[in-house]
């Protein structure tokens, strides 16, 4: 390391002794020093020491205002430091990127738009590669905000959430560009996987870098590695001595919602961290252009940008620019115009990629997956070469850039010499192809409640390699009750080392009564890396009364970055008694990073009588949720006035559950002005469910008009169910066309189960033909249930071929119960053959055989009560307050 007091750094020096002076004249020392600019002790002091590395700019503007040194003048000095530490092999310049100014755009997945060809003094040069003019919209500008944090010092991450070719990708490149002047890299984590990269060396990156997570899911989404990853960025932003740093990603609007969603009680959690990290940081990119956006691309394309011309000329109606130029229409137009081969190939890729299977798909399998997928007249007519002229028709390159369906050469797996072999079946030998992005979420959308064909499943059978991608299959043939590919799917996936197979596994030999064979499945996943099975594997020890096994097997979880397993012990210690033991552990998964973990540390503080030390714990939670929790412990307590203190801090920091908790406690205090005021700042937050209570509230105490007020609001807001609810409401107190009128409201705010409930009010009130056109729309809107219930209505009218094709309709599109439902009618009837054809065509789509229990099926899967003339009767008829319908 170079001597900076001799001169190597004279920027560095001189920022040293600034602040040194600034030390001396407030006559602080170090910690005071630390504890006043907000930063730690060690922080403060390598910014001090002579042989220290350039602190980064979030520290020196800190210690600048701290100091009441000048902001501007110290950053100055900073930046010269920073830049001779680079050129000197600083640390700073040592971890992993590259400066800005040398990536290309299109490196780091900017779509291509158009033809490749580049214009210069009237020529045309083929194969170039070029963007269009690049048009602002309101996300460009939060964009911008970010990067004017990083540039003063604070470290931001922000994902864009959209779906395919939306521009969230160009977007953040655009947004970087400020930055390539001021000496920033960016590091793009890809090789040999993106998840291992990014593991690997997110631990090196040093202040003034971008870390490009394009294509988030296949960082924060990785079963292996995707929480480990989202700890490891956490811990990159909230570290001052490592900042400033830009964390950029993407996102389709399916991985943000499962990432974000919180597990239904008794699940597992699998994206606690990631749901942490993504918190308050996702912003939308919408599908189209608005009028400003259109009117300012036009603009460009006046002034000669082609590429942007000839969009407008295609998609300004829709204002779907961006989709446009990506190529979507077109790769759109092969699907639609494509041989019943062609659209059985693409069908087949669609479907294994919703569920589940990797990006990288053998031909091999989409080969024998095609056959189930055609017509018995199509496959006929077959040729020798069909598959070979299939390909090459979807290789066809659209405006010279993407291809529906194209080869790719997936990257071997480069490991250290010794490092045992990756587990799984052999890679296949043969091509290997990937689906365009665009024709990836048209199929997740078109072809959601469809079920593949039996080619499908063997063929994914005999050709997937994947461990995960076998796991993942085997998961989406058991909900779609093809339960005997799910069983030989499963166990090829464990057989390969599939953790996630391993551990269902052994969950089902727990259920079974076999732990010993549970806990042996269970280590096997573990030894591939699943800290969900050492989790597991702590539950049986626990359960078989080992203790000391499972505080064993909670460190090794612990080890492996599953801090979790550490809180769950803490509670099994607390339940038992031990409270300074739980407290032991619960600070062991704080210091391993669980910020979860400083919640739980608060409440038993709080338990122990040391109030103030549980109040310090929750305000360093990540979480203000933490200071929510230690409210309603106080108002157990009876610490009204405290409780609402608490809440208050919570709130604060932009927690709008704590604005309700407050609402609940001014009303318990019997203040009803306070709880509607409070109840309307959290709704303005984005609170909806406060405006729905405050609805239910006004129609309990009689103002009706009060209440469908409020409701149509909580409705504007994006709550539906607001309006939806209220009508059993009117419904139980006898006024069914007030009742009617809510669920009319319900449904024009998108609400399918409010049209599925209208047409069940059609029924009792008689009019069928009026229950049949509701039922239709909310097919239309994805209630399958709805075409099972016009089945009914057709057979009770007598056209049972009618009723069997809506039925076959209703299983098609995933309500696979339909066509059982249907034989027990017949059954009913006394059509005892007729019964037995609808059976076998319900095993056909995986719906149980007719011959076992019949009637104890019926009753468990019937969602409906039945009349005595054998309508159905809707089981909200007897709801009370506080019930929710669970699925149409």
């Amino acid at each position: 390391m170079h001597d900076e007091q001799n001169g190597d750094n004279p920027a560095l020096t001189e920022l040293r002794r600034m602040l040194s002076g600034g030390l001396a004249k407030l006559k602080l020392n170090q910690t005071e020093l630390a504890g006043r600019a907000g930063l730690g002790r060690t922080t403060v002091s390598e910014a001090l020491q002579a042989s220290g590395p350039v602190p980064s700019e979030r520290t020196v503007v800190a210690l600048a205002r701290a100091l009441k040194l000048p902001v501007e003048k110290s950053l100055e000095l900073q930046r010269d430091a920073a830049g001779a530490g680079a050129g000197g092999g600083g640390s700073e310049r040592s971890g992993p990127g590259k400066p800005i100014g040398e990536w290309d755009a299109h490196d780091l997945e900017v779509h291509p738009a158009g033809p490749g060809k580049m214009v210069v003094d009237g020529s045309v040069t083929p194969g170039v590669r070029v963007l269009p003019g690049y048009v602002r919209r309101d996300h460009d500008q939060v964009l911008a905000g970010a990067v004017r944090d990083v540039v003063a010092g604070r470290s931001r991450i922000v994902v864009l959430v959209g779906t395919s070719s939306t521009g969230k990708t160009r977007a953040c490149w655009e947004a970087v560009q400020p930055l390539a002047g001021k000496g920033w890299r960016l590091w793009h984590p890809f090789d040999p996987t993106r998840a291992e990269a990014a593991l690997e060396d997110v631990s090196r990156v040093g202040p003034r870098t971008v870390v490009w997570l394009n294509e988030a899911q296949h960082y924060l989404g990785d079963r292996a590695a995707g929480e480990r990853i989202a700890a490891a960025v956490h811990h990159l932003l909230v570290s001052p001595q490592r900042g400033p740093v830009l964390v950029l990603g993407t996102l389709w609007p399916e991985y943000a919602h499962q990432y974000t969603a919180l597990p239904s009680p008794g699940e597992a959690d699998p994206h606690s961290r990631v749901r942490e990290l993504l918190s308050s940081c996702t912003l939308n990119v919408p599908d189209s252009f608005d009028a400003t956006a259109l009117a300012a691309a036009t603009e460009l394309a006046e002034g000669g940008d082609q590429l942007l011309a000839d969009a407008l000329l295609r998609a300004r109606a829709d204002g779907r620019l961006t989709q446009d130029l990506a190529g979507a229409p077109a790769l759109l137009d092969r699907y639609e115009r494509g041989s019943p081969a062609v659209r059985a190939v693409l069908e087949a890729a669609m479907d294994a990629r919703r569920l589940g299977a990797g990006l990288n798909l053998p031909q091999a399998f989409l080969t024998d997956a095609a056959s189930d997928y055609l017509s018995q007249s199509d496959y006929d007519a077959l040729t020798e070469d069909w598959a070979e002229k299939a390909f090459a028709y979807l290789a066809e390159r659209v405006h010279g850039k993407q291809a529906a369906v194209h080869r790719t050469n997936p990257r071997p797996q480069r490991r250290p010499p010794g490092t045992p072999p990756p587990t799984g079946r052999p890679q296949p030998t043969g091509p290997v192809f990937r689906l365009a992005d665009y024709l990836e979420q048209h199929g997740s959308t078109t072809r959601r409640h469809l079920c593949p064909p039996a080619s499908f499943w063997y063929s994914a059978h005999s050709h997937i390699t994947q461990p995960d991608d076998l796991d993942n299959l085997a998961q989406a043939a058991e909900s779609r009750h093809r339960l005997q590919w799910a069983h030989h799917l499963r166990h090829l996936a464990a057989d390969h080392g599939a953790p996630g197979a391993l551990v269902r596994l052994a969950e089902m030999r727990e259920k079974a009564g076999d732990l010993e064979g549970a806990e042996t499945l269970a280590r096997q996943a573990a030894d591939h890396g699943n800290t969900e099975a050492l989790f597991h594997l702590v539950t049986l020890r626990v359960q078989a009364g080992d203790r000391e096994g499972a505080e064993t097997l909670v460190r090794q979880a612990a080890d492996h970055g599953n801090t979790d397993a550490l809180v769950h012990l803490a509670m099994l210690r607390r339940l038992a008694g031990d409270r300074e033991g739980a407290e032991t552990l619960v600070r062991q998964a704080a210091d391993h990073g669980n910020t979860e973990a400083l919640f739980h540390l608060a409440m038993l503080r709080e338990q122990a009588g040391d109030r103030e030390g549980a109040e310090t714990l929750a305000r360093q939670a990540a979480d203000p949720g933490a200071l929510v929790g230690l409210a309603e412990m106080r108002e157990q307590a009876g610490d009204q006035e405290g409780a609402e203190t608490l809440a208050w801090q919570a709130a604060d920091r932009g927690n709008t559950e704590a604005l309700f908790h407050l609402a609940m406690l001014r009303r318990l205090a019997g203040d009803r002005e306070g709880t509607a005021t409070l109840v309307r700042q959290a709704a303005d937050h984005g609170n909806t469910d406060a405006l729905f209570l405050l609805a239910m509230l006004r129609e309990q105490a009689g103002d009706r008009e009060g209440a469908e007020t409020l409701a149509r609001q909580a409705a504007d807001h994006g709550n539906t169910g607001a309006l939806f609810l209220l009508g059993p409401l009117r419904r139980l107190a006898g006024d069914r066309e007030g009742a009617e009128t809510l669920l009319r409201q319900a449904a024009d705010h998108g609400s399918t189960e409010a049209l599925f409930h209208l047409a069940m009010l059609r029924v009792q009130a008689g009019d069928r033909e009026g229950a049949e056109t509701l039922l239709r729309q909310a097919a239309d809107h994805g209630a399958r249930s709805a075409l099972f219930h016009l089945a009914v209505r057709r057979e009770q009218a007598g056209d049972r071929e009618g009723a069997e094709t809506l039925a076959r309709q209703a299983a098609d599109r995933g309500y696979t119960d339909a066509l059982f439902h249907l034989a027990m009618l017949r059954e009913q009837a006394g059509d005892r053959e007729g019964a037995e054809t609808l059976a076998r065509q319900a095993a056909d789509h995986g719906d149980f055989p007719f011959d076992r229990s019949k009637r104890v099926v019926l009753q468990r899967l019937w969602p409906y009560g039945l009349d005595p003339d054998g309508t159905p009767t809707p089981r909200w008829a007897t709801w009370t307050p506080g019930l929710r319908k669970q699925t149409t």
